[in-house]
């Protein structure tokens, strides 16, 4: 996702992303800020200077952020040359990394939310595998552990999914035509 206060700055993030270089990927990839203080004078990074130049960008710091498999960076940038100093690094520093603890802490509530999505289908799924168990232990006069076995047997025979043969064996009234 990016986001950017001027409509025009997202191209110098695509820039750099089609170069492979610039200041972005150097924080990224260094874990340190990435300063630009002069476009005019910028050797590292050519199509990046050419593209903030365009747009009147005169200097630059990208810092970045890592999270786990996130990353946030944070790029700020000056019409004019030499504008932003060890000042705006510090500041800087505590905006991209209160964006980091965000990002993480979102990612660390989608994979709840997915473990806690699974754990109810696990929960779902047993208690129709547990149903169907009965079915078949009252029409086939079974154990639990032999009933199990048989739906483990239909399943892999029809390439199904224990809980779908188990929801078919609810839903049916002919057990023979499950091949139990």
């Amino acid at each position: 996702m990016v986001a950017a206060s001027h409509p025009s700055l997202p191209e110098l993030i695509d820039v750099q992303v089609r170069s492979g270089r610039g200041p972005i990927l150097d924080a990224l990839g260094r874990g340190e800020p990435a300063e630009c203080p002069d476009t005019l004078d910028e050797t590292r990074w050519p199509e990046y200077a050419s593209a903030a130049l365009r747009q009147g960008v005169r200097c630059s710091i990208s810092l970045a952020h890592r999270s786990g498999a996130e990353s946030v960076s944070l790029s700020l940038y000056s019409a004019r040359p030499r504008m932003l100093g060890p000042d705006s690094i510090a500041l800087a520093e505590r905006l991209v990394n209160l964006g980091g603890s965000v990002v993480g802490f979102a990612s660390e509530y989608g994979e709840a939310r997915r473990a806690a999505r699974q754990l109810q289908d696990a929960a779902e799924s047993r208690a129709v595998v547990d149903q169907a168990k009965g079915v078949l232990m009252h029409a086939l006069g079974c154990s639990a552990d032999e009933a199990l076995q048989r739906m483990r047997q239909v399943s892999q025979a029809r390439n199904l999914k224990v809980t779908e043969v188990a929801t078919r064996i609810i839903g049916s009234r002919d057990l023979d035509g499950l091949g139990l």
